[in-house]
């Protein structure tokens, strides 16, 4: 797609991040238009603004990538890569906005480039040993292990391997090579200049903390769902949304014994009833996914 801000090697990250805020933000309403628009009518015009609308999500989520040494104008530039797949595959009848699809295909093309071009990982053949590569230093985080500690000594322990190995579904082995792997080539501390200046490889490690974008999503998909299921349970009769909330919704399920206690019917009979308001439910959600 043509007429895209670009960030060269030689470019101002600063000044990227200048030139794509000038780009408006959509409403839901001009977002639903724009796609509707490019689906029907394949209008570049309409693509190029779902695209251009959505640069500062991907300039977030690469930003976040920096600490893995590649440069950000190629993390940038893979990141739009996988924003211009999404608007080519979005489709707004779903009822999600753009960013929501979108945030999946950006980070997929950034981790698959990293994955490709840093030379110390050699793996890449598993789905499991991909995730234990981007999310060591996360546990790790979690676990205080990337702390300074007063014999210098930052080395995962076999304990600690192990739990990060039950999380990831992978072998102690295969955590404790990982972390031999990112902790024997490049030193936290190691100074890196980069093109806002010099400094040390921790001060561009991933933020873990959602950003603005990812809080935003993940409200707007929960207010979604609660919303669905609200609809949904209005679909039953009192008796019957009354023993799906008590046996599925509440914190301390109600027992079958204490139902038919309260119904005067058997145990089994409260059974047949909660596999038929069951199954409502997921009619009536399934028919308001397909509408939507």
């Amino acid at each position: 797609m043509s007429n895209l801000p670009t960030l060269n090697s030689g470019g101002n990250l600063h000044h990227y991040l200048e030139e794509i805020k000038k780009f408006p933000m959509l409403s839901q309403q001009e977002e639903f238009s724009l796609a509707k628009d490019w689906i029907k009518n394949k209008n570049t015009q309409s693509a190029h603004k779902l695209v251009t609308s959505h640069l500062r999500l991907v300039a977030k989520v690469a930003l976040g990538y920096r600490g893995y040494g590649l440069p950000i104008n190629d993390l940038v530039a893979e990141g739009n890569i996988g924003l211009m797949k999404s608007v080519k595959k979005f489709d707004p009848d779903k009822g999600f906005r753009l960013s929501t699809y979108a945030l999946w295909w950006i980070k997929a093309s950034i981790q698959e480039y990293i994955l490709r071009n840093w030379s110390l990982v050699k793996i890449g053949t598993t789905n499991a040993q991909k995730k234990l590569f981007f999310n060591l230093r996360k546990l790790k985080n979690k676990l205080t292990l990337i702390e300074h500690h007063s014999d210098g000594d930052k080395s995962l322990t076999q304990d600690n391997a192990q739990a990060i190995a039950d999380e990831l579904n992978v072998s102690s082995t295969d955590v404790l090579e990982m972390e031999s792997r990112l902790s024997g080539d490049v030193s936290l501390n190691a100074p890196v200049n980069t093109e806002d200046g010099a400094g040390q490889w921790q001060d561009w490690l991933e933020d873990d903390t959602q950003s603005q974008e990812e809080s935003l999503i993940e409200n707007d998909i929960t207010s979604k769902r609660q919303q669905l299921l609200h609809d949904a349970l209005q679909s039953l009769n009192d008796r019957e949304k009354d023993i799906i909330i008590s046996r599925r919704l509440n914190e301390n399920a109600s027992t079958l014994e204490t139902l038919s206690e309260r119904y005067n019917i058997s145990r089994e009979r409260v059974r047949q009833i909660e596999t038929r308001a069951m199954e409502k439910l997921h009619t009536f959600i399934s028919q308001s996914i397909s509408l939507t």
